[in-house]
């Protein structure tokens, strides 16, 4: 490893999120600075910097250093110190300020800031406020610097600090070493072997009940990474042994004092004992006692006749209900609680915009909500009427990770319509549910057949499975879905049948084709140029073509296909470049998180309508709404060509292309199959290899997750057989 010595002379770039830094370093008698990569958090221009780390290549900018450690020198000389407090930096210390605290202390004058401001009082100008202000300011600049030497001293790389500076600000040094195993229990995507590395490197002990108690906590986050609510106790201390590297005996005592702290949760006998993060077990049995509590209300006596429903649909509509569709309506009508399932074409939108209208007659207050944004929109679509997300109408704080609406504050509505159900973790649904308004109505429609939740559950399969609120499955294809081959496949996966895929050829014109191809690389090839020459014939419009695949990694995952698609189908010359990719003008990009102040959320897709490299800027038009992003904000944004199927969700495109090869196998499963197919409205082509398509059908693991919740709604009363 090569070290090198310089002062940072110009910061050109520097994430705030992950402090992922380029700038330029004056090295010595070397005449011109050069450029320096890599994670710098907390340095600033004027800063002497010993940097270790080896030269790269970059295509286009040429040598760069890479740095793998770093460190700040702070000067010792008296002419050092004068020049580094007058530079501006530290808050509260002017250049004149600075002559006088040096001129006092000399050399001793950094490390008496350190470590006795108290003494910066006998100062002339330095009363209380003012060493305080500067003690703070000091804290604030040195605490980065603190909190990567020590990261680095214990062999954790540097691109953690920024999560962990984010999380913890000025007290993230005192977090680090009073309890190290903190940050994973509080920061997504640590996991235990990071803290872990540096709890050991600080002397904890392999069977410390501290760190053991830390390795179940995270094993249970890894469970509900996986989309389990609770985990089973062998398994857990099995997979905890593995990764402490203890005995599975050793986890007894750590798991009752985690019970006793409010922890976790400890539920049933000893051959079937379950264990909870305590805020999923507190959501599943509130979303299960609430419903239950609700349901015990009853509806209102609402004074409408079937005639008067399909007068009321007919001439608001223009639609005639058929006689099962009609009976769905006036029975929901008497449901405190009901939930609308069905696969594609079975008249779900139908049913929905019915009942809106009736609602609507009866001067009764209906609110449609869906999960995410693009579900939202897509419900207002079809509904014509306004839809928002669940986070926005039960008023979500970013912030405090907070909702405003609750049990004391609850939703100003009588009917509450959810869309897209299939979608709502434990989570969401225990803040949906104690939002609810006492004497209201929910009616929650969704397809169980689709991809669970991204978070942890089986809400909606669990709320059905279990009988306590009345579900109208619609089953019957009506006439127009019949006619298309994309509906038809779909309920034939659904059923549990495998569809004749090959039926439809290039000569024989359909809404529904396989392409087999056996190799990714020729998966990627047929996916080029049926983009770029076969589909816009009939499909024009690049939003109108969305290409899916199950995996964002390998040859034929989004991100190497979203590169490929782009060089093919946008010849911008120039872009502006971010993590890997180049934002170009008319690129088609995807939000990658929820930004509430621009109004954009995860899972948003616009085309790219200006791009200013003179000013570091991005403008993305959503439907006709421009939104600006800076150079620090492009990491909320990545290339759209290609998405993956879970993205998909709730979302409906003219044509949708899926790439499926085997060596997508760890996510090759029947229901992500049916999503994938479900999202196209007039043509689906699936490219791949007829061994995936094998093993995705036969892959029908949906009910693998371990979720409570259908059990502890059929229960009477509420299970007290727990340690809480």
């Amino acid at each position: 490893m090569i070290t090198i010595k310089g002062v940072l002379t110009r910061l050109t770039f520097q994430n705030p999120d992950n402090h992922y830094t380029v700038c330029k370093i004056k090295v010595g008698q070397i005449h011109e600075p050069i450029t320096v990569v890599g994670h710098l958090a907390g340095v600033a221009q004027g800063e002497s910097l010993t940097l270790k780390g080896k030269w790269i290549s970059h295509p286009k900018y040429g040598d760069q250093f890479e740095v793998a450690t770093y460190q700040v020198t702070l000067p010792a000389t008296i002419s050092g110190i004068r020049r580094y407090l007058g530079s501006d930096m530290i808050q509260g210390i002017s250049k004149g300020l600075a002559n006088r605290i040096v001129d006092t202390f000399k050399e001793e004058t950094l490390e008496i800031i350190e470590n006795d401001p108290d003494k910066l009082q006998e100062i002339n100008g330095i009363g209380k406020a003012k060493q305080a202000l500067i003690e703070k300011a000091w804290n604030k600049h040195h605490s980065v610097r603190r909190v990567m030497q020590f990261l680095q001293d214990n062999q954790v790389g540097a691109l953690h600090a920024g999560p962990i500076l984010k999380t913890y600000g000025s007290d993230a040094l005192n977090v680090l070493k009073s309890d190290p195993y903190k940050i994973a229990k509080d920061i997504q995507g640590f996991g235990f072997r990071t803290a872990d590395t540096i709890a050991r490197a600080m002397g904890v002990e392999k069977e410390d009940k501290r760190r053991l108690g830390a390795c179940l906590i995270c094993q249970l986050i890894l469970e509900e990474q996986e989309g389990h609510v609770y985990a089973r106790k062998p398994q857990l201390f099995a997979a905890c042994s593995r990764m402490g590297g203890v005995a599975k005996g050793l986890f007894e005592a750590p798991l009752i004092e985690l019970a006793n702290s409010k922890d976790v949760v400890i539920e049933g006998e000893e051959a079937s004992t379950t264990v909870y993060l305590a805020r999923l077990f507190r959501a599943e049995t509130r979303i299960a006692s609430r419903i239950k509590a609700l349901l015990t209300l009853g509806t209102a006596d609402y004074k409408i006749s079937e005639e008067q429903i399909v007068e009321e649909v007919l001439t608001s509509l223009a639609v005639k209900l058929s006689q099962e569709q009609l009976d769905v309506v006036t029975q929901i009508l008497q449901q405190k609680i009901a939930v609308i399932t069905g696969g594609p074409g079975t008249g779900k939108t139908t049913l929905v915009r019915a009942l809106c209208a009736v609602f609507r007659k009866l001067k009764l207050t209906v609110v449609l909500s869906a999960p995410t944004g693009r579900a939202a929109r897509r419900l207002s679509e079809v509904t014509g009427k306004k839809a928002v997300t669940l986070h926005k109408l039960l008023g979500f704080d970013h912030e405090s990770k907070s909702f405003e609406r609750n049990f004391t504050n609850p939703l100003d509505l009588d009917v509450f319509v959810v869309d897209e159900a299939s979608m709502v973790d434990t989570q969401l649904m225990y803040h949906l549910v104690e939002a609810m308004p006492a004497m209201a109505c929910l009616i929650l429609v969704g397809d169980t057949f689709q991809l669970p939740s991204v978070g942890p559950g089986n809400v909606l399969s669990d709320v059905i499975g279990s009988d306590r609120v009345r579900v109208f499955s619609l089953t019957k294809i009506f006439r127009q879905a019949k006619e298309s081959p994309i509906v038809m496949h779909a309920h034939s996966i659904r059923n549990g049948e495998m569809p004749d895929f090959k039926a439809a050829t290039p000569d024989k014109p359909s809404e529904f084709y396989f392409i087999e191809n056996q190799t990714p690389q020729r998966v990627v090839e047929t996916i080029l140029e049926l983009c770029s020459k076969r589909i816009p014939a009939a499909f024009p419009h690049i939003d109108e073509i969305q290409v899916l695949t199950p995996m964002h990694k390998g040859e034929a995952g989004t991100i190497n296909l979203n590169q490929q698609l782009q060089s093919v189908l946008n010849n911008a010359k120039e872009g502006i470049e971010s993590r890997g990719f180049v934002f170009k003008l008319g690129d088609k990009v995807m939000h990658l998180k929820n930004n509430y102040e621009k109004e954009v959320f995860n899972g948003d897709i616009g085309l790219v309508h200006e791009v200013s490299r003179s000013e570091g800027r991005v403008l993305v038009d959503y439907d006709g709404r421009i939104v600006s992003y800076d150079l620090l904000e492009l990491d909320e944004l990545t290339l759209a060509y290609t998405i993956s199927v879970h993205k998909s969700q709730g979302s409906e495109y003219s044509a949708v292309i899926i790439a499926l090869t085997t060596a997508h196998f760890p996510l090759l499963q029947r229901n992500l199959l049916y999503t994938a197919m479900t999202r196209g409205k007039h043509l689906v082509i699936i490219v791949g290899a007829s061994r995936a398509l094998e093993i995705a059908f036969q892959n029908n693991k949906t009910a693998l997750r371990l979720s409570g919740l259908k059990e502890k709604l059929m229960a009477p009363q509420e299970n007290t057989n727990c340690l809480i």
